[in-house]
């Protein structure tokens, strides 16, 4: 993935606020066409975010620090783990890419 910082990117934006107003964030799931339409999202951003696929939105230019924000805005971030809905996501976006770094014993 060669993330290229893009901060005019709506997806940006989006991300930065909602997770800092109660009121965005809860029930984004239930809203997300609504929210994604009212930041001005374009269709390719729309189309990653409804099939959570956090690889492309880097590639569009989300900050690196968001694209885990957005499988927890989508699956929640309760009892967030490396089992969670949320985590499973963000590694099925990037496939083989992700390597998983283990203490060696």
């Amino acid at each position: 993935m060669a993330n290229e910082f893009d901060p005019d990117l709506p997806s940006n934006r989006l991300i930065f606020e909602i997770r800092r107003e109660r009121r965005l964030f809860e029930g984004f799931r239930d809203r997300m066409e609504e929210v994604m339409a009212s930041y001005g999202l374009s269709e390719a951003e729309r189309e990653a975010w409804r099939s959570v696929d956090v690889k492309a939105l880097g590639d569009m230019g989300v900050h690196p620090y968001f694209l885990p924000q957005v499988t927890r805005l989508v699956h929640g971030a309760k009892k967030n783990s490396s089992k969670s809905r949320a985590a499973q996501a963000y590694r099925h976006s990037f496939g083989d890419e992700i390597v998983e770094h283990r203490p060696k014993s």
